[in-house]
């Protein structure tokens, strides 16, 4: 079955021309089945790249998914019409009644500032909390799984001296894990971050080192008991978003580095090459397929 997002929305244009399978909403209520409920709270500044970037891979599963796009209630996003958000996101405090199967919070380009003094970071803690009662898996990405994890944990992130910023190969730490099945034991992905966390602040026990780079450290992790994966790094990155950010920063005259082990020849008038397409495809699905596996039929039963 295709994903079901909303008829209007830009990313559907992006995926039909890519060969994405989609469903429009008359034909999803046609079905007799119980689509999985992914909900997205986006808190990324290019909201409609990001909505296109994670609806691609949700949307390769073979299962009925529908997504719905969450918001920061009284946030109000620079970088996205105001238009755009009325009509395709509803602000959490709206849907803090409802109950999903799986609910992924992104990263935001807030990371060096202390959790704390985010204008939304209480609401994010009540949305990490209700998550234990209303979600049955959560996906934190990036910052989001920096906040979740001090959140639970109180596992602090500590400032780079420079920016992880390029395409860095990883080690897979468990081949047997549901969320790694068919990865390979060694692969690259898309880095993008001035933080990190590090393993000697993790707990002792209940948290699981799933993906780790020599070069860039943690990368993946398990949390069973909040039913949590926390993913520092950018699996979900279309092939130019890093060249995109490169040159953004140029243009602004910030001081960046050209992301390592990405342009051909460290060249960046040429197009890179996307290495990691196939292992967030393989890992979204595996996400997707172990809620599916899992999560009670009846919504009401989440969380209990």
């Amino acid at each position: 079955m295709p994903i079901r997002i909303p008829n209007d929305l830009p990313a559907r244009r992006i995926l039909e021309r890519e060969g994405v399978s989609l469903m429009t909403e008359a034909t999803a209520n046609r079905q007799d089945i119980r689509p999985l409920r992914i909900g997205l709270l986006n808190l990324m500044p290019e909201k409609i790249k990001t909505e296109t970037q994670f609806a691609r891979l949700i949307g390769a599963t073979p299962l009925q998914v529908e997504l719905s796009l969450i918001r920061i209630t009284g946030h109000t996003p620079k970088n996205t019409s105001q238009e755009h958000m009325l009509a395709f996101y509803e602000p959490w405090e709206a849907v803090r009644s409802q109950r999903f199967d799986g609910f992924i919070t992104t990263g935001a380009p807030i990371e060096l500032m202390a959790f704390e003094d985010v204008t939304y970071w209480k609401e994010l803690q009540a949305i990490f909390d209700w998550t234990q009662s209303n979600v049955h898996s959560s996906l934190n990405i990036c910052w989001g799984a920096q906040a979740a994890l001090y959140h639970f944990h109180k596992v602090p992130k500590h400032t780079l001296p420079a920016k992880a910023f390029g395409i860095y190969r990883h080690k897979n730490l468990n081949p047997s894990s549901t969320f790694l099945r068919g990865l390979s034991d060694d692969f690259s992905m898309p880095v993008s971050r001035w933080t990190e966390v590090r393993r000697a602040d993790l707990p002792k026990k209940g948290v699981e080192v799933l993906m780790e780079s020599d070069e860039v450290g943690l990368c993946l992790l398990n949390d069973p008991a909040h039913r949590s994966l926390y993913m520092f790094n950018h699996i979900e990155y279309d092939t130019t978003t890093l060249a995109d950010e490169y040159n953004r920063d140029v243009a602004a005259r910030r001081a960046i580095n050209m992301p390592a082990n990405y342009f051909p020849g460290n060249d960046p008038s040429k197009p890179p090459e996307n290495r990691w397409r196939s292992h967030a495809h393989l890992f979204f699905g595996n996400w997707i397929n172990e809620v599916y596996q899992t999560t009670p039929y009846d919504l009401v039963e989440i969380g209990k």
